[in-house]
């Protein structure tokens, strides 16, 4: 028996180092940004909260509502705010990720139909691991502090 006793250890103690970063990210208030009908192209925006003991990287995320689903953050290009794809939005250990305005967030390109306000989004993150996680978004009307103080191109 005294054998079996480290190997069930390890067993006991595998989900805690074993821990997907699926499994180790939180998400609260995940949001679709509403766009106006015609308008192909909208933003989504959370709180990624990594519980774990190690760093995770956010590596790609997908859609079924837009052809394109892109991380995107964005860039002081001489006084001129930018949008730029990235290929990882890092969260360390216990801390977090504001995906927001003006910061990193995941586009959503080449809309299929218009968004409703009230509407679910689902969004399905992918971490540099291999792990997914499938978020709920709901669409919302973009609040007026979004707009207006910086000039955006793509």
């Amino acid at each position: 028996m005294k054998t079996m006793l480290p190997l069930l250890t390890l067993l006991l103690l595998a989900p805690a180092w074993a821990q997907s970063a699926a499994d180790q990210v939180a998400v609260k208030d995940a949001m679709v940004r509403q766009v106006p009908p015609g308008t192909t192209i909208t933003g989504a925006f959370m709180v990624l909260h990594n519980q774990g003991r190690k760093d995770v990287e956010l590596v790609k995320a997908e859609s079924t509502v837009a052809k394109s689903t892109e991380l995107h953050n964005h860039i002081n290009d001489g006084g001129v705010m930018r949008m730029r794809p990235v290929k990882a939005i890092p969260i360390k250990a216990g801390g977090e990720a504001a995906l927001k305005p003006g910061g990193y967030h995941v586009m959503l390109i080449g809309l299929n139909a218009s968004l409703k306000e009230g509407e679910t989004v689902n969004i399905t993150l992918g971490f540099a691991d291999g792990s997914s996680k499938v978020v709920e978004a709901r669409v919302q009307k973009p609040m007026m502090a979004d707009h207006g103080k910086h000039h955006h191109k793509h």
